[in-house]
């Protein structure tokens, strides 16, 4: 049976160009995969899958009224579809989750979803939520606080590097938005203790090549 893998993280840890080097082992081996994007995050334009180090690849844009299970089988009766990969899984949601648990189970085709576990207050979000409790396999991808240590929370700064404490859970950007730290710092930023320093590079990070039918 296929499985759905959620492969999270803190920002900067390099989920898309995972999520891409995956896509790429695929179609080497002449297999065909569908990307997917949430249309919400338009910082590429619309149905565009970039990473940091430079790769990118076209990919549909999901809307959240939008049903994936449809889609991929539609596009699987067309032409076999061996994977299927979800960039800013975060955004997903609840019902498109277990929309794809479907594309997994009764389509069989493994489903590969990247995304952040939690936001700037270190809250689950929806699609991440649904994507811990159901998906058969969890992995974190890691990246490192300016201390060294893991990073596992996403702080909101402005743009004098200060912490943002409230707001609307999703403000879509980067590294001028977003500093991935560890939980010590995160707490300290919040409580104005430190300016949040300049994001240090992401780790690279790897990610086993998942059986078109594991």
């Amino acid at each position: 049976m296929a499985k759905v893998y959620f492969y999270y993280s803190a920002m900067n840890a390099g989920k898309s160009t995972v999520l891409l080097q995956s896509s790429y082992n695929y179609r080497e081996r002449g297999m065909r995969t569908l990307l997917f994007t949430p249309a919400i995050d338009t910082r590429f334009g619309p149905g565009r899958i970039e990473s940091r180090i430079g790769l990118r690849s076209g990919a549909t844009s999901l809307a959240a009224t939008d049903n994936i299970l449809a889609r991929v089988r539609t596009e699987h009766a067309a032409q076999p579809v061996a994977c299927v990969l979800i960039d800013e899984a975060q955004f997903l949601t609840t019902e498109q989750v277990w929309q794809l648990s479907d594309v997994a189970d009764a389509l069989n085709i493994p489903v590969l979803c990247y995304g952040l576990r939690t936001d700037f207050q270190g809250k689950l979000f929806a699609g991440s939520a649904a994507l811990l409790g159901i998906a058969d396999d969890l992995t974190e991808l890691k990246t490192i606080c300016h201390c060294g240590r893991k990073a596992t929370m996403n702080l909101r700064v402005d743009q004098n590097g200060h912490a943002v404490k409230d707001g609307a859970q999703v403000e879509i950007g980067g590294n001028d938005r977003y500093i991935a730290m560890c939980r010590r710092h995160f707490k300290d930023a919040l409580k104005g203790m430190i300016v949040a320093p300049h994001p240090a590079p992401a780790a690279h990070s790897t990610t086993p090549f998942p059986g078109a039918t594991s």
